[in-house]
């Protein structure tokens, strides 16, 4: 099953996205074990896209694709804006960064999803989740 949504880059337009997500996984003959994963790190990656990337510009729309196999949850996250270098993203674990209040997205996405993939540009993030949860 493949969704596609368009959404103007509103924080409002994050409650869209939550909803598709549990429409997709609803209507699943396997259901989704992570879903918490799941959720927790799309919407970090929509939040980015929407704050980071387009800037919270009304007139820019980020693209999201939801797959759902029996396996598999693939989210691919596309802004409008010029990218970035996840690499130099500061280690927010590191004793300089731990009381900052950002910068911990990237991270939480490293963590909760099986694969994290940006494109070279740096404004499109896949994310793929295995179904399973321990």
């Amino acid at each position: 099953m493949i969704k596609k949504i368009k959404i103007s880059s509103d924080l409002e337009n994050l409650r869209i996205v939550e909803k598709e997500i549990d429409e997709i996984t609803a209507s699943a003959k396997n259901p989704l074990t992570c879903y918490g994963e799941v959720m927790v790190a799309v919407l970090e990656a929509v939040n980015n896209a929407i704050a980071h990337g387009n800037k919270s510009l009304p007139d820019k729309f980020v693209d999201i694709s939801l797959k759902f196999t029996k396996n598999k949850f693939t989210v691919v996250i596309k802004d409008e804006g010029p990218g970035f270098s996840p690499e130099k993203v500061p280690d927010p674990t590191l004793p300089e960064n731990i009381e900052r209040l950002n910068g911990r997205g990237v991270f939480l996405m490293k963590r909760l999803a099986d694969e994290i993939k940006f494109n070279k540009k740096g404004n499109s993030v896949t994310l793929v989740f295995n179904n399973r949860c321990s």
